[in-house]
């Protein structure tokens, strides 16, 4: 049998070097962790604000029900809702009165009073009128004061923001004192045909008696259309002025103490393709119990918010229409932001696993102010980092990993 060469040998040794490293190479790849495939965002840069959400609905702020004065006969109704209507022009109602009954002493001298009371509480009322319009001159006054220094940079946008809204509440308390004087003399015209139905035996009850509106704006509803006999003080009629328009929204009592009287509101999902601005004019300070769809009582609270836009912007809105509010509770105009969906809480404090060469590092942040989609990043993390989001059990400090 010939003898190998040493050659040979050599070269046959190295072919199976060779195949045992490449066997050896593939056993401890397979043995070697897979890397764990993750989904990643950018952490970014910009505006983020912070929201509390509640369907709201739109009511006008000053509405007038007419009723009738006595008893008797309410001749058909026909103007319709949606009509205009002139403040001591337009005919509302016609009522033909009841004949008058006898009355005691005691019933006369209470409707005396009653017509006292009425002239009283006209007094009252366009004092509180005159006292409207003294505040609304001051509060312009002092807005116009403010402008000007804020043009110099001598008062903070603040200050400036607080002027203007005391300038806008103290406008819309006038306009609400010219109607609360419209509505009391109103009621001293009711009181005052009452009295002359029992002191006036000259058979002139029998003409038919013409209730005008009282203010200015439209029908909102008519309570009755049909001629009937009806007792004093039965609806018949509501009107009111659709330009003076608010919204009313009922918050979690934990969510109303976060909104402060000045807050802006962001109005969307009322029709319109634009969203519309507003801002909180009061927070009620008393709640109520309200059973959610699930069945489960919570406490609300009513937020009241105008509108901050022109009346041509949501003309098309009527009394009792549905939108959403989004009251603005906190915001940045301009801050490092990474998504909730990233965070999670360890030793304490917050954190989430930063993407580097595909390893993962665990970093822990300093979070600010945050909504149900972004954060704010005060300290860990810059503008054009990768962090994974919706982190697994499998994705740990140092492990490798791919991107989806």
């Amino acid at each position: 049998m010939a003898k190998r060469s040493p050659k040979t040998l050599v070269a046959r040794r190295l072919m199976w070097g060779i195949a045992a490293l490449i066997v050896l190479t593939l056993i401890v790849l397979a043995l070697l962790p897979s890397p764990v495939p993750v989904d990643v965002a950018l952490v970014a840069r910009g505006p983020l604000q912070v929201t509390l959400d509640e369907e709201g609905e739109t009511r006008v702020r000053d509405r007038y029900v007419i009723s009738s004065p006595v008893s008797g006969r309410v001749l058909r109704i026909e103007i319709e809702p949606g009509e205009p209507v002139v403040a001591g022009e337009t005919a509302l109602v016609r009522f033909q009165p009841a004949p008058p009954s006898l009355l005691d002493a005691r019933t006369l001298a209470e409707t005396r009073a009653r017509v006292e009371a009425a002239q009283a509480d006209v007094g009252a009322a366009r004092a509180q009128r005159e006292r409207a319009r003294a505040e609304l001159e001051y509060a312009e006054s002092e807005w116009a004061r403010v402008g000007r220094l804020a043009e110099s940079g001598i008062v903070s946008e603040e200050e400036t923001d607080a002027a203007r809204l005391a300038a806008g509440t103290a406008k819309e308390a006038l306009s609400a004192a010219e109607f609360a004087v419209a509505t009391a003399e109103h009621r001293l015209e009711q009181a005052r045909v009452l009295l002359r139905r029992h002191d006036d035996d000259s058979g002139a009850d029998s003409v038919p008696i013409t209730i005008r509106s009282p203010v200015g704006g439209v029908v909102l509803r008519r309570l009755r259309e049909s001629a009937a006999v009806v007792p004093a003080g039965e609806p018949l009629i509501e009107v009111a002025d659709p330009t003076r328009m608010e919204i009313v929204a009922d918050f979690l009592s934990e969510d109303a103490v976060r909104i402060d009287v000045g807050s802006e509101v962001l109005i969307e999902r009322w029709g319109g393709e634009r969203t519309l601005r507003g801002r909180v004019r009061r927070v009620e300070p008393a709640g109520f119990t309200k059973v959610s769809a699930l069945g489960v009582e919570e406490q609300r609270v009513n937020v009241i918010v105008d509108f901050e836009d022109s009346r041509e912007a949501w003309e098309a809105l009527g009394d009792g229409f549905r939108v959403e509010t989004r009251v603005i509770v906190a915001q940045r105009d301009d801050a490092v932001q990474v998504p909730t969906s990233a965070l999670f809480r360890h030793e304490g404090a917050w954190a989430v696993f930063r993407v580097g060469d595909d390893v993962v590092e665990r970093v822990l942040l300093e979070i600010g102010i945050r909504n149900g989609m972004m954060a704010e990043v005060v300290d860990g993390l810059g503008e054009g980092d990768v962090v994974v989001v919706h982190p697994s059990d499998a994705v740990q400090d140092g492990v490798k990993v791919e991107r989806r």
